[in-house]
C-alpha cells in the first residue's frame, strides 16, 4: 500500500476518534486500572468479544495523551502485512511527530504484529493493543513478549454499568427503598432481555443488530480467519450451543448430533467459538484435574441479550438467563468458578480461592415454591457437607433473608443486589 493512500486512512481514523469521544460513555469498570497501568512500560492488552467497547474504553483511557492510533479492522486493512508496519508508523509520525503513546486495533488482524510492536517497546513507546481473539493474542504475546504485557478482559456492560449508561444512578440506601427498588427490577427485566452490548442501547432494532453481530464473529473472526471449510457446521453448532447454555454438553454428544465424524474436530470448534468470545465453558468440580477434563461442560453465551436474539425457545427460562447472568459476573469479579454434578445433586457454582473451595452458589427464580426450594436447598447442603463449605448463598429474583436447613446457615439474595454489590 502507498503512503498517500495510508496517510489519508490514517487521517479519517483520526477525525473518527473524535466522533467516539462525542457519543455517550460511561466509565467502565476495568478503567481505572488500565489508566494505572499507563505509569509504567509494559505492554497493555485489551481483550474481549466484538462490539463490547474496547475502542470506546482505550480512546477513553488515553484521551488526555499524546497518542497516534491505528484500526486494523478497517475493511481496507484487510489485506495488511508485517512488512507494512513500519510505512504505517512513519506515516503516523509525520501526522503527530510527538506522540508517545500508540494504539493498535484489533492488532491481531495482522500476521506477524508481535514483532513490530516488541521492536516499538524496545525504543519506548507506550503501547496499548485490542484484540477479540483471546488466542491469537495470548500465544504470541506469550511466545515473545513474556513478562513485558499485562492484559485486561472487557465484557458487554455489567448491570451496574447497564443502569449508568441509561442514566439511573444509585445509593447502598437505594436498596432499601420501594421505590428505588422497583425501577431497578424494572432495568433489570430489560437487561435480561437485550443484554449488555453497548451500541444495542442505541439500536431500535435491536435483536436483528445481535443476530447479525452473531454471524460478523461466525464469518469474520472464525470462519475466514482460521479458513473453515465447513462454516455452516460451526454456525449449527454455535446455535445449538447458545440456545441451550447453561446445559450439561460433551465432544461426544455434539459430535453424534451433528453427525460429525471426528471429535477432534469438535473440540476445535468449541476453541474457535470461545477464543473469539461466542461462548465460555465451565468445568465440574473435582480435586483431580484430569477428572475434571473427562466429564460434560457447562456452556454460557458472552451475553444474554444474544441469547435472547437468536433462541428457537418460544419463551424465556428466567431462571437460566439469571444463570448465565451470574456466571457472567463471576467472570468479571475475576472467579474461579466449576459446576458440581452428580446423579442426585447439582450445584450451580463452585467458586474456589487459593486452591480452597470458598462459597457455593444456586441461581434460583422463585426458592419458595416447595418442590424447588427443597430440591435446590438438599442439594447445596448436601454438596457443602461434601466439599466442606459453609458459605451458602441462593440468588433469587426477590428474596432476601437467612435459613437455616439441616443446621447450615442459608443466604438468599435478590439477584438485582447481588449484581450491584
Amino acid at each position: 500500500m502507498n503512503k498517500t493512500a495510508i496517510k489519508q486512512i490514517l487521517l479519517e481514523q483520526r477525525e473518527e476518534i473524535k466522533n467516539i469521544l462525542q457519543e455517550k460513555i460511561i466509565k467502565r469498570e476495568v478503567e481505572e486500572k488500565i489508566k494505572k497501568s499507563l505509569k509504567d512500560n509494559l505492554i497493555k492488552v485489551i481483550i474481549g468479544p466484538r462490539r463490547a467497547g474496547k475502542s470506546v474504553l482505550s480512546h477513553q483511557v488515553l484521551k488526555d495523551k499524546n497518542y497516534g492510533y491505528i484500526n486494523f479492522d478497517d475493511e481496507r486493512l484487510i489485506n495488511i502485512k508485517a512488512e507494512d508496519l513500519n510505512d504505517f508508523f512513519e506515516t503516523l509520525k509525520e501526522i503527530n511527530p510527538d506522540f508517545n503513546f500508540l494504539l493498535l486495533d484489533e492488532v491481531q488482524n495482522v500476521y506477524g504484529w508481535e514483532l513490530f510492536v516488541n521492536q516499538l517497546r524496545r525504543q519506548g513507546y507506550n503501547i496499548l493493543l485490542t484484540g477479540s481473539n483471546v488466542k491469537l493474542l495470548s500465544k504470541k504475546l506469550a511466545t515473545h513478549l513474556t513478562g513485558r504485557h499485562i492484559s485486561f478482559e472487557l465484557y458487554p456492560f455489567s448491570f451496574s454499568e447497564f443502569l449508568k449508561f441509561n442514566d439511573f444512578f444509585w445509593s447502598s440506601n437505594d436498596f432499601y427503598l420501594t421505590e428505588k427498588k422497583a425501577v431497578i427490577k424494572k432495568y433489570l427485566n430489560e437487561y435480561l432481555k437485550i443484554g449488555g452490548f453497548p451500541e444495542v442501547n442505541r439500536m431500535e432494532f435491536k435483536s436483528k443488530y445481535l443476530r447479525e453481530l452473531f454471524d460478523k464473529i461466525i464469518i469474520r473472526d472464525i470462519v475466514l480467519r482460521f479458513s473453515l471449510r465447513y462454516g455452516r457446521d460451526l454456525k449449527e453448532i454455535a446455535l445449538y450451543l447458545i440456545d441451550n447454555f447453561g446445559l450439561l454438553t460433551s465432544f461426544h454428544q455434539l459430535r453424534k448430533i451433528f453427525n460429525i465424524k471426528s471429535v477432534h474436530t469438535i473440540k476445535n470448534y468449541l476453541n474457535f467459538l470461545e477464543e473469539a468470545y461466542l461462548i465460555f465453558s465451565i468445568l465440574p468440580f473435582s480435586y483431580k484435574p484430569k477428572e475434571r477434563l473427562a466429564y460434560f461442560k457447562k456452556i454460557y453465551s458472552i451475553d444474554v441479550g444474544l441469547i435472547n436474539a437468536i433462541s428457537t425457545q418460544f419463551s424465556p427460562n428466567i431462571g437460566r438467563l439469571m444463570e448465565n447472568l451470574v456466571v457472567l459476573e463471576l467472570k468479571r469479579r475475576g472467579k474461579e468458578i466449576y459446576y458440581y454434578f452428580e446423579s442426585n445433586f447439582e450445584v450451580d457454582f463452585v467458586l474456589v480461592e487459593n486452591r480452597r473451595v470458598a462459597q457455593l452458589i444456586q441461581v434460583c427464580f422463585n426458592p419458595s415454591n416447595l418442590i424447588t426450594k427443597k430440591r435446590e436447598i438438599t442439594s447445596l447442603v448436601k454438596v457443602s457437607e461434601k466439599l466442606k463449605c459453609d458459605n451458602l448463598l441462593i440468588i433469587s429474583w426477590d428474596e432476601e433473608k437467612e435459613e437455616e436447613f439441616l443446621e447450615k446457615k442459608i443466604k438468599f439474595i435478590p439477584l438485582w443486589r447481588w449484581l450491584l454489590e
